[in-house]
């Protein structure tokens, strides 16, 4: 029998779930280890959900940083990103348990903004497109809900802010408060914060950040207009 609330979260020493593991709510959260839970083995993942029956499993695991690994070691990218989500749907839709996927807005062009969940897709570097391959696989699943997040870390990490890049960025703290409040949805959200340059996000936090062109010349590799239209999310929140 599936035990109501219990969510099984992989990925669960990554950085988001540290900020995960301090927010209060009604569902009671398992981080097994990659030793009890392997995404990219089969037979592990099988295991651990029939033992343990959770009503969901929130898929964190996977490659993020540095975004040059996924350009330089393919392998790597395709096995955790791309594979092991495909085996995480395999097992839940034989177990009949709800996933919910940690995909990015990067998997949105970055040429106009404001995109809404039913646009175009068109990821912009291996990174973005590991994510959307990891997204085919559980759009098969409709026992499931694919987040598409522009999150990053408080304190602001980088020294300087791009002021003609924009986008969604929220802190992962304030990310946490959300999810607890969207988890029996499905389908597809974009989450995130207000649509701001990356410099107006980071001066509110660190008023000495060095502001820094994107443009074609630059050894950034980063579409200008990554925004995400939220008004899905804005009325699920209500």
């Amino acid at each position: 029998m599936i035990n109501k609330n219990k969510i099984v979260v992989t990925g669960g020493s990554g950085r988001f779930a540290q900020s995960l593991k301090k927010t209060k709510c009604k569902y009671k959260f398992i981080y097994p280890t990659r030793k009890r839970l392997d995404i990219t083995n089969l037979d592990s993942i099988k295991r651990f959900l029939k033992k343990n029956k959770p009503q969901s499993v929130l898929h964190l695991a996977g490659l993020s940083r540095p975004m040059t690994e996924h350009e330089t070691n393919i392998s790597k990218s395709i096995n955790l990103n791309v594979i092991g989500t495909a085996n995480l749907v395999n097992i839940c839709s034989e177990l009949k348990i709800k996933l919910i996927y940690f995909s990015t807005s990067y998997v949105y062009p970055g040429k106009k903004g404001n995109y809404k969940e039913y646009d175009a897709v068109l990821p912009w570097n291996n990174y973005a497109w590991s994510k959307l391959g990891g997204e085919c696989a559980v759009q098969m699943y409709k026992n499931s809900l694919i987040l598409r997040i522009c999150m990053t870390e408080k304190p602001f990490m980088h020294k300087n802010a791009f002021t003609n890049v924009k986008l969604n960025f929220i802190f992962h703290d304030e990310l946490a408060k959300i999810l607890v409040k969207i988890l029996d949805k499905k389908g597809i959200i974009n989450v995130g914060g207000p649509t701001k340059t990356v410099y107006d996000f980071a001066k509110k936090y660190n008023p000495k950040i060095k502001k820094i062109l994107n443009n074609k010349v630059s050894k950034y590799k980063f579409p200008l207009n990554p925004s995400m239209n939220l008004s899905k999310l804005s009325n699920l929140l209500k």
